[in-house]
């Protein structure tokens, strides 16, 4: 890559290095400067600019990061469309990350120009939480590079990061007690083992209680693992202090193998692994009883993932595996983290505008009208509902009860707008005083543009991110502006204020700070069915004539 200052006149295709405001000339950095931008930057008076140039055998930063990541990804995760060099890749279930840091770490060492970075391995997550990033760091990278790249996550054992999913797993409970123990300590582990069973997926234990005795617990041993339980918990009233100790002897006793006994972790050192008749048995720590993650909850999570252990890995759990409460670190992690804290997919409401009243197509109401077998408003509708919005809301008016019929069945919500006949901005508002309160942003959606795919729609919410700067998203075809518009929380109760039939589009023009112009592969964004010639037109063009 070519990367220096050059003549405005030598720049078209070239990439600007840097943001460019000066009187009205207001480009961001990474934008791809047309004819119509030189022209722009002449009658501004300026003569140079910054600019990167991709050569022969670079590929562009979006090419790369989405190639990358398509080779670092596998089961349980998905894309998200790369944007400014930057593709992540998420969770699509619950369960454990399992990371190849090996490869990860010989990845991140081919080339300056290509990063990866992951959450820790074996971290428990959510559907729609970020797993890893892949950021290209200039504006295009060696493709040689990224074929070295490419190459070692191909030659690793299972790709490089992954979902193992939680499974429904049957579990037994063996709990002892001592001459005076009060039964409220034993219904207190029961209650803090099932409820980190039910958030693992599976249901809560079949517990047996009887006495801290060496043949007793065997017997209860041997009762539960005729059952045949996946795994079998055994706590005792008296922690586990040596391999000849009651519970590992009674594990012995009753035809199983101790594997191994004490772990690197703190709360959690005193845990024994065991295995009977191919059923994996634990040997709780104390710290079991209580709901505080410990090292119990790393070897519980893995089982419950299909993930075996082996004594080398609970060995391996030492770095990291501090978990007390120090002064350093006063909420290590007593709590589960809520959804809302980890790194997700924004969540986007498809705002689905249906409440036009056609003027301009005469009788008929254009959003009824078939096309290709469908109406163009059960395009629109669907087109949301294949993409990754989390919600669909469309705003009803004219003919609100045939709207709302031709969407019968679909996954969406309605709102009425009883003053559509006052403009597009009441609509907007409608729908903004219906959405739930955890919204992150609304997709403003004509629904007289059906040929908008769910690619663009993809696009707009992965490119939507206020820490980068870009709470307004808009799509661009060869430089013109389109829709749909992807709007942030941030400027909702500033629509609530706008009047008559613009929409919510003045926002672009009042805060172009904000705006990330998001360059699509056709002219879908631009289309949209007023007149009749439009969607005879757009019938043609379904029919391949």
């Amino acid at each position: 890559m070519i990367f220096g200052q050059i003549p405005i006149d030598q720049a078209e295709g070239a990439l600007l290095a840097h943001s460019l405001k000066r009187g009205s000339v207001n480009f961001k950095k990474g934008r791809q400067l047309s004819a119509e931008d030189i022209q722009v930057l002449r009658l501004a008076r300026i003569e140079e600019v910054t600019v990167a140039q991709i050569e022969d055998g670079d590929i562009h930063e979006d090419d790369a990061a989405q190639a990358l990541a398509s080779s670092v990804a596998g089961s349980g995760t998905e894309l998200t469309s790369a944007v400014t060099g930057r593709c992540n890749i998420m969770s699509t279930c619950h369960g454990l990350l399992v990371v190849d840091s090996e490869t990860i770490n010989t990845v991140n060492r081919v080339d300056e120009a290509l990063t990866v970075a992951t959450l820790p391995a074996y971290e428990m997550v959510e559907p729609r939480q970020m797993l890893a990033t892949v950021k290209i760091i200039p504006f295009a990278a060696p493709r040689h590079s990224l074929q070295s790249c490419q190459d070692l996550c191909r030659k690793a054992t299972a790709a490089p990061v992954r979902i193992a999913p939680f499974q429904r797993k049957k579990v037994g409970l063996i709990q002892t007690s001592l001459a005076g123990m009060k039964e409220s300590l034993l219904d207190k582990t029961q209650s803090a083992l099932n409820h980190r069973l039910r958030q693992l997926g599976s249901p809560d234990v079949r517990e047996i209680r009887c006495a801290h005795d060496e043949g007793e617990v065997a017997a209860a041993i041997s009762r539960l693992t005729a059952e045949k339980p996946d795994i079998l918990l055994v706590s005792g009233a008296s922690a586990i202090i040596d391999r000849k100790d009651t519970i590992p002897a009674a594990i012995e006793q009753a035809g199983g193998q101790v594997r191994h006994f004490g772990m690197p972790v703190d709360p959690g050192n005193l845990l024994l692994l065991a295995e009977i008749g191919g059923i994996d048995v634990i040997g709780l720590p104390g710290c079991a009883r209580s709901p505080k993650l410990n090292g119990f909850d790393w070897v519980l999570q893995r089982l419950c993932a299909d993930l075996p252990i082996a004594p080398e890995d609970i060995a391996g759990m030492g770095v990291g595996g501090l978990l007390k409460e120090i002064p350093s670190r006063p909420l290590p992690r007593t709590q589960a983290v809520s959804q809302e804290e980890t790194a997700q997919f924004p969540r986007v409401t498809a705002l689905v505008l249906a409440a036009g009243q056609s003027r301009r197509m005469g009788h008929i109401n254009k959003l009824l009208e078939q096309v290709n077998g469908k109406s163009l408003l059960q395009t629109t509708v669907d087109t949301a509902l294949d993409s990754q919005v989390s919600d669909c809301l469309v705003v009803t008016g004219h003919e609100s009860d045939k709207v709302q019929e031709k969407l019968d069945g679909k996954a969406v919500r309605f709102i009425h707008n009883p003053k559509y006949a006052d403009g597009l901005s009441t609509s907007i508002q409608a729908g903004l005083a219906a959405l739930e309160d955890n919204t992150d942003a609304i997709l403003v959606m004509l629904a007289d543009m059906p040929e908008v795919s769910s690619e663009v729609l993809n696009h707009l919410v992965t490119s939507y991110n206020p820490v980068e700067g870009r709470e307004i998203c808009v799509p661009t075809w060869q430089g013109k502006r389109g829709n749909p518009v992807l709007i942030g929380k941030e400027f909702f109760a500033e629509i609530m204020e706008i009047s008559g039939d613009i929409g919510a589009r003045q926002l672009l023009g009042d805060y172009p700070d904000l705006v990330a112009e998001v360059a699509v592969k056709d002219d879908s964004v631009l289309a949209d069915i007023d007149a009749p010639q439009d969607l005879e037109a757009l019938r043609k063009r379904t029919r391949g004539e």
